[in-house]
């Protein structure tokens, strides 16, 4: 009797250890499932954090490129590693190449790049005609459509060159000091800008000019792509 009475003893102790164990081993992996679980909702704020301030770096780096677009100083550095501010933008102008001719392009490339650098001294005048000189096969110029004096079309050397002028002609009208003192409109439409803004030229015929009364230096760049003409006029410090 007392044998079975200590084997169920012995029993009933060994099953409320083993129910004691298992209750706090539950409770304990409970408790960490809780402590990662509020890990976890910190990470994801730490995240959402990153995030925002990942934000705020692309505002500031779109504010950043805004304020470099809007920089209109040219920069160079002199043998004493020293800055030199020397080219600010004052005008820029843009006309649209309609047509791909190979003649036109190979024109208006030409002229650009003679335009392209010249100075035009305080209260000097500068002359188109003067700076590029007559359309010649000698300079690489090649026929493209011109207009007659009747507004007609027909092939003539230097056919493009009024775009360059005309382009020009727009940047300086953005100036008030510098004053056109000679300007001839086309005998019929050109497609690259509107009525009565156009600029024609002919060497000994036509001419562009204009007069700087800036009080400074003007510096003229001419660029050309195949869809555009640009000129940007600089005040040289």
């Amino acid at each position: 009797m007392k044998k079975r009475f200590f084997f169920w003893f012995i029993l009933i102790l060994g099953i409320i250890i083993l129910s004691i164990i298992v209750f706090n081993s539950k409770k304990e992996n409970n408790s960490n499932y809780v402590a990662n679980k509020t890990s976890g909702e910190v990470n994801n704020s730490n995240y959402f954090s990153n995030n925002s301030f990942g934000e705020i770096n692309n505002q500031t780096d779109q504010l950043n490129e805004s304020q470099n677009s809007s920089n209109v100083t040219n920069i160079t550095i002199n043998s004493t590693g020293d800055e030199i501010k020397n080219d600010e933008l004052i005008s820029t102008f843009s006309t649209k190449i309609y047509t791909k001719d190979e003649g036109r392009q190979n024109n208006v490339t030409i002229t650009c790049n003679k335009l392209n650098g010249t100075i035009v001294k305080n209260n000097s005048t500068f002359s188109f005609c003067d700076t590029i000189g007559p359309s010649t096969s000698s300079k690489g110029y090649k026929e493209a459509e011109i207009f007659d004096d009747k507004g007609n079309k027909k092939p003539g050397l230097g056919g493009g060159n009024c775009q360059v002028s005309t382009t020009l002609y727009n940047a300086v009208l953005k100036v008030p000091s510098l004053i056109v003192t000679e300007r001839h409109e086309h005998s019929n439409k050109v497609p690259y800008i509107q009525e009565g803004k156009d600029a024609a030229v002919a060497y000994g015929n036509f001419d562009l000019k204009f007069k700087n009364n800036s009080g400074f230096d003007i510096k003229i760049e001419a660029i050309t792509t195949n869809d555009n003409i640009t000129v940007n006029l600089y005040k040289t410090l």
